[in-house]
């Protein structure tokens, strides 16, 4: 049975109303047009919703059980519209991010600030996860926005932007003569402790990568888990660490780590803030987008 959607919103506003020509007021039409409605509507019905009366109409046995079903379903309506509205506006809504915890409190951290004080009714969830991980939750829309290392196409995912990344080797107070002078990797690797990421992490991958391009290998003297760990242990003077050189100016600024200077190009890589491709996104998600592009970092 296919009947337009008006025709039920009329019959419920008349009952509300009490009478047709009061639902006339409320719809701004004429007491006729509503009374041509009711009567479509029961035709399409194949029976009688009203008594009708001088003093205005009452439902019939038949009436009154629609009624019970029609006001849950206008209702859940008009609430679905509010709670659209809200959505639309940020008074309401969640915002799903997924991303390395390194790079969460380096990158993102400024960005999540900000879009909290402007929008703090947005519910906003962080996943710390791997990549390839992200990419699946992204492709099944299960987060809005994913912090990946993308290496090659993805057709599934729309990159929105980069975060530019430059690796570098950083010692404490203990080695700090390795600044005084540039020093091949080939030195570095073969006569100093090194700390790296762990195996099978994206940063660790690409380091060993690099080295592999000048035909080393290294065997790290620890394998942590997080970046944070990697320059406790420089500062302690546990080696030297492989790290990001964004994640360490305080430190550089207040002397307890010093940059190693490399003969050799470290490469920089990049970071992809990605979506998936095709599937619109939500207003708290596009506005978090909006916040990033307009302030790049």
């Amino acid at each position: 049975m296919n009947i337009n959607y008006e025709l039920y919103k009329i019959f419920y506003i008349t009952v509300k109303a009490g009478s047709m020509s009061n639902a006339a007021k409320e719809l701004f039409t004429s007491q006729s047009a509503v009374s041509q409605s009711i009567k479509l509507l029961e035709s399409k019905l194949g029976g009688q919703l009203f008594h009708r009366s001088a003093q205005g109409v009452s439902l019939t046995s038949e009436g009154k059980i629609l009624f019970q079903y029609v006001e849950q379903s206008y209702e859940l309506l008009q609430a679905a519209e509010r709670k659209f509205v809200e959505l639309k506006n940020l008074d309401a809504g969640e915002l799903r991010i997924a991303v390395s915890t390194t790079a969460c409190s380096n990158f993102l951290m400024q960005y999540l600030e900000t879009y909290s004080l402007s929008y703090p009714n947005i519910e906003i969830y962080i996943k710390d996860q791997s990549t390839n991980t992200t990419i699946k939750q992204l492709e099944s829309g299960e987060i809005d926005i994913g912090i990946i290392n993308l290496n090659g196409k993805q057709d599934s995912l729309t990159v929105i932007g980069k975060i530019e990344i430059q690796d570098c080797f950083v010692v404490g107070e203990r080695f700090k003569e390795l600044c005084e002078i540039e020093i091949s990797l080939t030195e570095l690797v073969a006569n100093y402790p090194i700390n790296l990421l762990q195996k099978g992490l994206n940063t660790r991958n690409y380091i060993e990568s690099v080295l592999a391009s000048y035909q080393l290998k290294v065997t790290p003297k620890a394998e942590l888990s997080t970046m944070e760990l990697l320059i406790e242990f420089a500062k302690k003077g546990l080696g030297v660490s492989c790290v990001i050189k964004d994640f360490i100016h305080k430190d550089v600024d207040q002397k307890e780590l010093f940059v190693v200077p490399i003969k050799e190009e470290i490469p920089k890589r990049y970071l992809s803030i990605a979506i998936k491709k095709n599937l619109p996104l939500t207003s708290a998600a596009q506005k978090f987008i909006e916040l990033f592009q307009s302030c790049p970092i």
